[in-house]
């Protein structure tokens, strides 16, 4: 997998994850790569600095990486940190977003998922957004055939 940090024409900066610079590429030209904020499709990747750690820069960055992901002596009445709490919050945030888009651009084929995702994979239906339900057995085999495929994200409020 490899994140990009991408932005759209209209300057909205956002990440996205990929099975490979390939995988990418191959959505960009597609129009499958869209702007989160606006919907744009004129995407390009924006420069990444890329975090190389030698062997001598594990030992110590180790601790110091320990103390940042450490939370803070101050908590809440539920116990857990403001920041953590305002963190987690701003990303369940996020993920209903990413959700909640795929829901409204793209066709849900249910149980059809597998089949249609191979269909276009192999060019015999043109493409397009869908979502839809697969056993896990499904989607591991659509994706050694090289397909594309992602869960759609649930939190944990939605499982109610």
């Amino acid at each position: 997998m490899i994140r990009y940090n991408l932005r759209c024409e209209k300057g909205h900066a956002f990440e996205s994850w990929f099975q490979s610079s390939a995988a990418y590429e191959s959505q960009e030209k597609r129009k499958l790569v869209s702007c989160p904020a606006c919907g744009s499709v004129k995407v390009e990747r924006a420069i990444m600095a890329p975090r190389i750690v030698g062997k001598k820069g594990r030992e110590a960055t180790a601790p110091e990486a320990a103390a940042a992901q450490a939370p803070s002596t101050e908590t809440t009445a539920k116990g857990s940190t403001p920041l953590l709490m305002a963190q987690e919050l701003e990303l369940r945030a996020k993920i209903r977003e990413l959700r909640d888009h795929i829901v409204k651009n793209a066709d849900n084929v249910g149980e059809r998922f597998p089949n249609e995702a191979r269909k276009m994979h192999y060019g015999d239906i043109e493409h397009r957004p869908i979502y839809g339900e697969a056993s896990p057995e499904e989607a591991r085999s659509l994706i050694d055939e090289g397909v594309e495929v992602s869960p759609l994200p649930v939190l944990p409020d939605d499982r109610n």
